[in-house]
């Protein structure tokens, strides 16, 4: 699926005269493909809407007034980016009645509460498909086409850029050059901590967490790993086992509760999300009444978000009121089970591995598969279990690097074992 403008109606909107003024909030890579895509496409958008959108006026770092873009728009969109002016600038276009187009997850997943009460005081729409997953139309399959389903599980790959790297060390790059390839073809930022540490994955998934469940979800809320620490022979041992590797979002009820997390997770080839690759994105929903549904598409690029952000102000346009999921909060849960691939370098000893499964089940766990590799005082055992509650597993991977055959810490990733075939 994909955010293409709405089809057209059977029956054509009236045309008016009036333009409709937007008013464009930052004008880097997104705000300037946004003013590009916006020009190209206003003519079919006016036959769609029945107003000619144009652009009302820009605010840069040098040039516009924010007051004067308000008083003369109908809808603002704001691709600034980070908390703070743009908060201050969401909120004035919220107060004063306009309506909000915005790309900006740090924004939404920090005070998303604050701006969701402001558009409702004052009757205006709030919409940020873009903020999410590039062309994904998740938040509007959330949001209107699957309302009525009890949503049982989010989860997806978010996040374009630790994507496309992992996808380069999976043809075995290093995690160095699969980085530097990413920044090489624009899918990575100069500085690009906030996607490899995990940390915009995470305010996405609170934003999709907050849809799906009704249940607000702030970013220092949902536990995140990123993928910096991952080496490339972990990806070579799990594929001998049937798994590939992606940085997996997560937002599912769990025990009378709601877990939200992001963290590397290897995936069997059966898994919707599993070929998945590059710089895209997927986010797979689960309901009793739908079994599963999978979504993808570009998760990078300026002209990608540009798009999702162009298809908002055309759903804008046409709705006058933007869908607001109710809220009935669910306690969030953090110690969840999960299946574990654990990667140990052990001096080859009889009676290592049965040691080592010895503590393992002390723990509750069990082993699903297991290989060596290599012989001797170098020798590496690596094995996936069967779920286990990440604290049982933290205390077996402490029992485990006490043994004296150890010749490092253990290394352990998440192993989503469904598969849907």
């Amino acid at each position: 699926m994909s955010s293409e403008l709405p089809a057209m109606s059977p029956e054509r909107p009236a045309m008016s005269t009036e333009p409709f003024s937007v008013g464009l909030l930052g004008f880097g890579t997104v705000g300037s493909a946004f003013a590009t895509l916006l020009q190209q496409r206003a003519a079919h958008i006016e036959r769609l809407t029945g107003r000619l959108p144009v652009l009302g006026g820009t605010l840069t770092t040098t040039e516009g007034s924010f007051p004067e873009i308000l008083d003369s728009s109908d809808l603002i969109v704001e691709l600034i980016g980070g908390i703070e002016p743009a908060r201050e600038y969401v909120l004035g276009a919220l107060g004063a009645g306009k309506h909000v187009v915005t790309a900006n997850k740090q924004l939404l997943s920090q005070h998303g509460e604050e701006l969701f009460d402001a558009a409702r005081a004052r009757g205006a729409q709030l919409r940020f498909e873009a903020a999410v997953a590039g062309v994904v139309p998740v938040i509007r399959v959330l949001t209107e086409s699957l309302a009525g389903a009890h949503v049982e599980r989010v989860h997806g790959i978010v996040n374009g850029t630790t994507n496309f790297i992992l996808s380069e060390m999976t043809r075995g790059s290093s995690y160095e050059q699969a980085l530097a390839e990413a920044q090489r073809q624009g899918f990575a930022e100069a500085d690009p901590s906030e996607d490899v540490s995990g940390r915009d994955a995470a305010a996405k998934m609170a934003i999709l967490a907050r849809l799906a469940f009704g249940t607000p979800v702030h970013l220092d809320q949902v536990p995140y790993e990123g993928i910096e620490h991952l080496q490339t022979d972990d990806l070579q041992y799990a594929r001998e086992l049937g798994l590939g590797l992606k940085l997996i979002g997560t937002a599912e009820r769990r025990d009378g509760g709601l877990s939200v997390r992001v963290h590397p997770a290897f995936l069997y080839s059966g898994h919707p999300l599993a070929s998945v690759n590059g710089p895209f994105n997927a986010v797979t929903v689960e309901s009793d009444a739908i079994t599963e549904i999978t979504m993808s598409g570009p998760g990078a690029g300026g002209r990608q978000t540009a798009s999702a952000v162009l298809g908002d102000l055309v759903s804008a346009m046409l709705s006058p009121v933007a869908p607001s999921p109710p809220l009935d909060p669910l306690p969030l849960v953090q110690d969840v089970a999960s299946g574990f691939y654990i990667h140990m370098e052990v001096a080859d000893r009889p009676g290592a591995l049965a040691s080592i499964a010895q503590v393992l089940g002390e723990q509750g766990a069990s082993i699903k598969s297991v290989a060596q590799h290599g012989l001797g005082e170098h020798a590496r055992l690596v094995m996936v279990i069967h779920p286990l509650a990440e604290s049982r597993l933290r205390e077996a991977l402490k029992r485990i690097a006490a043994l004296d055959f150890l010749r490092s810490t253990p290394r352990a990733i998440r192993v989503i074992e469904e598969e849907f075939m």
